[in-house]
């Protein structure tokens, strides 16, 4: 009876055991972890707060400022060019931007008294191979001229009139220069072709050749 007892004291202890055991295994099998999804919000802005990005402060460009500067110029080119007139540049262009959008000066004409690096202003004037004007008399104080200026007559654009004031030139002679002038394409490549114009001498062409421009 003693042993019997004993037997079943050891069974019960067993199964005990055995089911510890089985509890412990599935409690302790690996088991399937399910990862977090981490919503991706916008990129945040490493500047400082309310700092905004390059170009978009007051002035810079496309910003919408109405207080920028034109984007244009209007210049009016004259003189020895191919095209003078006027004509519409991009702020900032040149004084050798006119002068090609002018379709550059004449062969000949000296621009020495141009500085073609200037940066053009809105509404000026330039003219290409002419002297600079002359003041009015009586425009400003100061001492009156000590005499009659003497401004160099142009001969691709002198009239008859004008041509006839110079010395040692009548109408006759001014009518032959003016026609010489417009069968030679309506201009003198150099003031040398003056005197291929008949009844011009080496004495009056000594005379005017100071007193010319082309």
């Amino acid at each position: 009876m003693l042993e019997r007892r004993a037997a079943v004291g050891l069974l019960v202890l067993l199964l005990l055991a055995v089911g510890y055991g089985v509890q412990h295994f599935w409690l302790a099998r690996p088991q399937p972890v399910e990862v977090p999804t981490v919503a991706v919000g916008p990129a945040a802005s490493t500047g400082t707060p309310g700092a905004g990005l390059p170009g978009d402060g007051p002035g810079a460009p496309g910003g919408g400022s109405g207080g920028g500067a034109p984007a244009v110029v209007v210049i009016d080119i004259g003189g020895r060019v191919a095209t003078p007139g006027i004509h519409t540049l991009p702020n900032g262009s040149r004084v050798a931007d006119a002068l090609r959008v002018a379709g550059g000066p004449l062969p000949g004409t000296d621009t020495r008294n141009l500085n073609l690096a200037r940066v053009l202003a809105d509404g000026e004037q330039i003219l290409v191979g002419e002297p600079n004007p002359q003041p009015a008399a009586g425009a400003g104080p100061g001492p009156p001229p000590a005499g009659p200026s003497k401004q160099p007559v142009s001969l691709n654009r002198a009239t008859i009139e004008q041509l006839d004031t110079l010395p040692g030139v009548g109408p006759t002679l001014a009518q032959r220069i003016i026609a010489f002038r417009t069968s030679h394409g309506g201009a003198f490549r150099s003031l040398d072709q003056l005197r291929q114009v008949s009844g011009v001498g080496e004495r009056i062409y000594a005379e005017l050749r100071p007193l010319l421009t082309l």
